[in-house]
């Protein structure tokens, strides 16, 4: 049974789930939330009878990032596999074999960021700030530049990991970190409306279709 990660149905929403980040206050990443997240993600590929993803940290807050009071009692070694596992629980959740989408509340920063650029589609509140924030902390991003270069072009993904700026969504929109920005109350609702177009498409027909393009 995951602690902080879950996933959810409803009866109202058939054949969409919903991946729920829950570790308050900030949804911070630790070893053992990237370790469900993986899980996570294993359990929903083996549903046929779910449709599209939705991955939503709650109402407040995305994510803030890694977990730093944990990051700063670990060896060398110890750093290396919670690099390792981050990276393993992006890939896991960009591979899922559906159409994802990020609901994006509140902050998305760092290891938070990586997150939601392994999603298909990003929908944001226009509250919402990010940031590619690992270098404020003397780090180096784990597992995210390459989605990050992807989505907005090598030289502004550079201009956000060198300076580790914060960005609004107004300007996330126009990088292309978002796909869409609703008012903040409407950020689940948007992302619920996005997943209900592929309820009447055959699976196994999508997870084909996300296949064909390299994650």
């Amino acid at each position: 049974m995951n602690e902080f990660v879950s996933v959810h149905t409803s009866d109202e929403q058939p054949g969409i789930a919903t991946l729920l980040l829950s570790r308050p206050p900030t949804n911070a990443l630790t070893r053992q939330v990237y370790r469900e997240i993986v899980s996570a993600a294993a359990d929903l590929g083996q549903h046929d009878d779910i449709s599209a993803v939705i991955v939503f940290g709650g109402h407040e807050i995305f994510s803030a990032g890694d977990d730093m009071p944990e990051l700063s009692t670990l060896n060398a070694d110890e750093a290396d596999v919670a690099a390792r596992v981050c990276r393993e629980a992006v890939d896991a959740l960009a591979a899922i074999p559906k159409p994802t989408v990020a609901a994006i509340t509140g902050y998305t920063l760092g290891g938070g960021l990586n997150v939601a650029l392994a999603a298909d589609w990003r929908v944001a509140g226009d509250n919402v700030k990010f940031g590619a924030t690992e270098i404020l902390a003397g780090r180096v991003p784990q597992g995210g530049t390459d989605r990050l270069a992807r989505t907005t072009g090598e030289s502004k993904a550079k201009d956000l990991v060198f300076s580790g700026r914060f960005i609004d969504a107004k300007e996330a929109l126009a990088l292309g970190l978002i796909d869409e920005m609703v008012a903040p109350d409407g950020v689940y609702d948007a992302a619920l409306a996005w997943a209900r177009r592929f309820l009447d498409y055959p699976p196994q027909a999508l997870a084909a279709a996300k296949a064909t393009f390299a994650v």
